[in-house]
C-alpha cells in the first residue's frame, strides 16, 4: 500500500503534463491604443518578433513590408497588415500546421513599433522611432521642443485608420500611436 501512493502521484503528474494547452499565445496589449476596446493593429514599419517553440529556426524578427506581408520560411508569405498580434499568430499557426510542423505553438509580439512623424512648429521635424505609452508632449520633446512661434494649445494628429486618414484636435497630454503624423501650428500674434 505504501508503495500505491507514489506511484499514483507520478501517474497524476505524468497525465498533467499531457494535458491540452493553448496552441496561440499572444500579446495583444488593448492599453492605450484600443479604440472602443480594439486591439492595436499592424501595418508597414511593424517589426514583429515571432516565437515557434521548439524551432530556433523560424523563431526570429519579420519586418512587415510596403505591401503588408511579412515572409517567413516554409510559410512563405503572410498579410499582416490590418490584424492584431493574435490574428497574426492564428495566421501562422495555420500555415504551419498546413504540413510542416504538427501542432506548431506560436507567439507573436510588437518588437518595434513603426515610426511617428511630427511636423511645424517644433525644433527638429520629421520622422522619430515611436515608445509605447508616448503622449503629445513626449513626442514634442523627442522633437527637441517647441520652436519660438509654436502654439502650444494648437496640436492636430493625423491618423490612418481602415475607411481612410482621420484629423483630430489633440491636447498635449493625448495618446500617441504609431504611424501618426502630429502637426504643431504656428502661433498667430
Amino acid at each position: 500500500m505504501p508503495l500505491l501512493r507514489p506511484a499514483f502521484l507520478l501517474v497524476v503528474l505524468f497525465l498533467s503534463g499531457c494535458a491540452a494547452t493553448s496552441r496561440v499565445s499572444t500579446s495583444d496589449d488593448p492599453g492605450v491604443y484600443s479604440n472602443a476596446g480594439a486591439s492595436y493593429l499592424l501595418d508597414t514599419g511593424d517589426v514583429l518578433r515571432v516565437t515557434v517553440y521548439n524551432d530556433a529556426q523560424l523563431t526570429s524578427q519579420y519586418g512587415i513590408d510596403d505591401a503588408g506581408y511579412i515572409s517567413m520560411p516554409l510559410v512563405g508569405r503572410v498579410y499582416a497588415r490590418g490584424k492584431s498580434v493574435s490574428q497574426a499568430a492564428t495566421l501562422i499557426t495555420a500555415r504551419l500546421a498546413a504540413g510542416y510542423l504538427r501542432d506548431p505553438n506560436v507567439a507573436v509580439e510588437v518588437a518595434q513599433y513603426r515610426p511617428f512623424f511630427i511636423q511645424g512648429e517644433v525644433k527638429t521635424s520629421g520622422q522619430f522611432p515611436f515608445i509605447f505609452g508616448m503622449s503629445v508632449r513626449a513626442a514634442i520633446s523627442t522633437a527637441g521642443g517647441f520652436s519660438d512661434t509654436a502654439s502650444k494649445n494648437s496640436v492636430t494628429i493625423y491618423r490612418r485608420t481602415k475607411t481612410g486618414t482621420t484629423q483630430m484636435r489633440a491636447s498635449l497630454d493625448t495618446p500617441v500611436q504609431p504611424g501618426d503624423t502630429i502637426v504643431v501650428h504656428e502661433r498667430w500674434l
